[in-house]
């Protein structure tokens, strides 16, 4: 509940803020499917530009919380760790061979909460393919719970005379990509490649609604 309210407060005060320095304009896949509100429990993911990610992505989804699995050194800074605590962010240690990001994770899920993660697990580096290949967690997490992943792609346009431009995708079940002829890992890199290909193809389809006007 403290998460919930402090959630709250931090959006209905910068809302403002936000509306000025960003200036998202949401697209939608299929906005009869899905919109910007998510009903039950469901996995929330995207591209990955910058940190400020998080910080659209809030307000895009202004009445849900979400539950970020978040790196461990946005968590080395005290009184940046001690926000994103308080917004009920999930510190994944990712040099560490300890998982209890996941159970945390599933905990909210069953909760019928959002989980918020960036597949690619890190920002990718000048020069890189973007999206770098998908990390299979989400698509664990999805099998486990039969739960929804909604993929969202945005532009990562902050801070400057563009606007960010979000668009958001009709949800897809890890299950139906699933191959009862292949094992488990082969079955998560499978879901993992058609997740990351569903990014890409939203980026097309933004591209395709922004051109349009």
């Amino acid at each position: 509940m403290l998460i919930q309210l402090w959630n709250a407060f931090v959006k209905i005060t910068g809302y403002p803020v936000q509306k000025a320095v960003f200036r998202t304009k949401v697209y939608y896949e299929d906005k009869k499917i899905q919109s910007r509100h998510i009903n039950g429990p469901a996995i929330l993911i995207s591209n990955h530009t910058s940190v400020w990610d998080y910080a659209v992505f809030l307000f895009v989804f202004f009445f849900r919380t979400l539950r970020t699995q978040m790196a461990e050194v946005l968590f080395r800074k005290k009184l940046l760790g001690l926000f994103l605590r308080m917004m009920g962010g999930i510190r994944v240690d990712r040099d560490s061979m300890q998982f209890g990001f996941m159970g945390k994770s599933q905990s909210v899920l069953e909760k019928h909460g959002v989980v918020q993660i960036f597949p690619e697990g890190r920002l990718p580096k000048n020069g890189e393919e973007r999206p770098l290949p998908f990390k299979p967690g989400t698509a664990y997490l999805s099998l486990m719970n039969n739960i929804p992943i909604i993929p969202v792609y945005t532009n990562g346009a902050y801070f400057c005379k563009k606007r960010a431009r979000v668009i958001i995708g009709t949800p897809v079940y890890a299950r139906d990509y699933v191959d009862d002829s292949l094992t488990e890992k082969e079955n998560l890199e499978k879901i993992s490649a058609a997740l990351r290909e569903k990014i890409i193809r939203l980026e097309r389809q933004l591209h395709e609604q922004t051109s349009k006007g």
